[in-house]
């Protein structure tokens, strides 16, 4: 079976109270599978990375894991 890399992306949107994304997960998934998830995330207006997040965050509420989150604002970090 032939696996393909799929990198999510850092996405910061200007003007936004939004999380700071600057860590990378890279994992190795089917290509027939990438492509449908692209597929779909595109019909749904959403980016894989969005999704990612989204699955991510709600995995760890699930399982009650304590994060801590550090925001941005304007793409700029607000972190020292």
């Amino acid at each position: 079976m032939r696996v393909m890399t799929l990198t999510l992306d850092v996405n910061v949107r200007r003007g936004m109270l939004m999380e700071k994304k600057t860590a990378r997960l890279t994992l190795l998934i089917d290509p027939q599978k990438k492509r449908a998830f692209e597929q779909l995330c595109a019909l749904q207006d959403l980016t894989p990375s969005q999704v990612v997040r989204q699955l991510i965050r709600d995995y760890l509420h699930k399982h009650g894991a304590e994060y801590e989150t550090q925001m941005t604002k304007e793409g700029k970090n607000t972190s020292s």
